[in-house]
């Protein structure tokens, strides 16, 4: 197949990839050699190394990456800016083979770093180097401020300029199929428990190269998905707010007022339209201050409670993604509240912690809470950020929140307060958060008439429970173990029939069950699969309920219940366990 395409000239380009993590400390020891043709390591260089405030640079060399100048300078330039924004000197140089899978030979990418070492110590930094070649192991803590975590992608423009204009690109499409049906989940280095095997044994979800960090949900998934969706719904229409959504593809203009184009522009996707350029927006927030903008606001219209189910994408290197724990593309619950003053941003806060309470309740999420002072690269005036930190403080301080102070990790508009879930794994996990903003509306310039008729700047507050509605799942998947609520589980109810003279009973009761109860998610087994055969199906599915029919059943008009993982099998009526089904489900139990 043929196809002409009409393209500008284009340069041939070289690639290296890092990713920059701000840390409190990293420890790190070489294990054994990976590399054979690497040399041994001299005593001092075997022991384990700890640097703190460090700015670590996992490095990945690609085989393109011929021109170790360019390569160096480059580095060297990406280092620099960054560690100059998160005011460190001490880089940690780190070779991490996992952010690419077209590697150089191992003695360019060692020239690259000792280069790049060896330039960075002229730049006045103090530098320490991982061993290359050698299998390490490392422990860090990487701070929380929106600087912490960067991916890079270093392009070296090369000087061979090759012409594609109205050139036949040939392509076949078998081949292009089978390139992209290769990919496959690879489980020797996953526990068990890992949501990707279970979302791989309940059918949840999947991912494939064509869109890398990207979810598949299949309907397993779609429906814990969308029962999370409706559950926020309600909660929200409780809290009175209304609900928007706000395009995908903004101008680029709109990422520079709101100030994420100096923060974020390299892990943005860009487009362009009709010789203006675009961004796939990676936050809701801008697009929410344009809602606001619309029409003029009263002081009788604050507060103001909005919130959108927005989808962002924001570019990682292919080497840092996890399942649905780091992903492209994701969806996140945002809502914003406009205030009038100091006294509404106050009782403002409140509601929105109410709101965090009931939501990690439900899943028996216990919390630690976290206070994030003004980092150094930040907008808005210090007055602002002083009104803006007291007023979270004095909150927390209300409530009796217990909390800690992160001081600098504040995001670059507002300080926040974060909540840190406690799994039922003893693992802690970053998900809601809640920022107090007086810089963006100044940036926008949105404003309301007051009662003495001036026009006034409301003060803005950031919000987000889930967080990533992916990375929720995710962590409800380890959480549960796959064995979720009634409420949410893909499949609610399964009917079993010891044999084929057992059908016909078995299909009543899964017919009254359907009746009884219209939106229950049941299905049946009526294979001549063996009974055994059937209940570990049903069990791999982690489904809460397995109903067996049998002779004994049939006589005795009852119905045999496995419960949730349980062995011990009950004894029940229909109409009771019909009673019982209704009302987990009703209260999301």
């Amino acid at each position: 197949m043929f196809i002409v395409k009409e393209k500008k000239e284009k340069e041939k380009e070289n690639k290296m990839k890092i990713l920059t993590l701000h840390t409190d400390y990293i420890k790190f020891r070489p294990l054994k050699k990976a590399l054979k043709s690497m040399k041994d390591l001299k005593e001092k260089e075997k022991k384990e190394q700890e640097v703190k405030e460090a700015l670590v640079v996992l490095t990945a060399v690609e085989k393109t990456d011929a021109d170790v100048k360019a390569a160096v300078k480059e580095l060297v330039k990406q280092v620099k800016d960054i560690a100059s924004q998160v005011k460190t000197k001490n880089i940690v140089l780190y070779p991490y083979a996992h952010l690419s899978s077209n590697l150089s030979k191992p003695d360019t990418a060692v020239k690259v770093l000792d280069e790049a070492e060896k330039a960075l110590k002229k730049q006045k930094f103090k530098v320490f180097k991982a061993p290359f070649g050698y299998y390490k192991e490392f422990e860090m803590k990487v701070k929380g401020h929106p600087l912490s975590e960067l991916s890079r992608e270093i392009v070296l423009k090369g000087n061979d300029v090759e012409s594609e204009k109205g050139e036949e690109e040939k392509y076949d499409p078998k081949q292009l199929l089978n390139e992209i049906s290769k990919a496959k989940l690879d489980t020797s280095k996953l526990k068990k428990n890992d949501h990707r095997i279970i979302g791989k044994q309940m059918d949840l979800f999947s991912f494939n190269d064509v869109a890398p960090g990207m979810a598949f949900f299949h309907n397993n998934g779609l429906i814990i998905y969308n029962e999370l969706v409706e559950f926020w719904r309600e909660l929200h229409r409780k809290y009175n707010y209304l609900e928007i959504s706000t395009p995908q593809v903004l101008d680029k203009r709109l990422w520079q007022i709101s100030g994420h184009w100096e923060k974020y522009k390299d892990n943005i996707f860009l487009t362009d339209y009709e010789g203006r350029d675009f961004a796939v927006k990676p936050m809701n927030c801008p697009g929410g201050l344009l809602v606001f903008k619309t029409d003029s606001k009263s002081y009788r219209d604050l507060p103001l409670r909005v919130a959108e189910l927005g989808t962002v994408h924001r570019q990682e290197l292919s080497g840092v993604l996890a399942g649905l724990f780091r992903v492209i593309r994701f969806t996140q619950d945002d809502g914003h509240v406009f205030c009038r003053n100091e006294k509404q941003l106050e009782s403002e806060l409140i509601e929105v912690m109410k709101m965090v309470d009931e939501i990690y309740s439900k899943f028996g999420f216990k919390y630690n809470v976290e206070l994030s002072t003004r980092p150094e690269k930040r907008i808005g005036s210090d007055a602002m950020w002083d009104k803006a930190e007291k007023a979270l403080e004095n909150v927390l301080k209300k409530q009796k929140k217990k909390y800690k102070i992160n001081k600098g990790d504040g995001a670059f508009y507002g300080p926040k307060i974060d909540f840190h879930l406690k799994d039922s794994l003893g693992r802690t996990w970053q998900c809601g958060t809640i920022q107090v903003d007086f810089a963006m509306p100044e940036r926008f310039e949105i404003e309301y008439t007051d009662e003495d008729n001036k026009k006034k700047r409301p003060i803005m507050i950031h919000r987000a429970i889930y967080g990533s509605l992916e990375r929720f799942i995710g962590i409800l998947i380890e959480h549960f173990n796959g064995r979720f609520p009634v409420w949410l589980a893909p499949v609610q109810v399964r009917v079993l029939n010891f044999t084929d003279r057992n059908t016909k009973t078995a299909e009543k009761v899964l017919k009254k069950i359907q009746s009884e109860i219209p939106n229950v998610r049941i299905d049946s087994d009526f294979s001549n699969s063996t009974m055994s055969s059937k209940v570990k199906n049903a069990e791999l599915m982690r489904i809460p309920y397995i109903i067996t029919i049998g002779d004994k059943e049939e006589k005795a008009g009852t119905i045999a219940v496995r419960s949730k993982g349980k062995k011990k099998i009950s004894s029940e009526k229909v109409d009771d366990f019909i009673s019982k089904l209704r009302k987990e489900i009703w209260e999301r139990r």
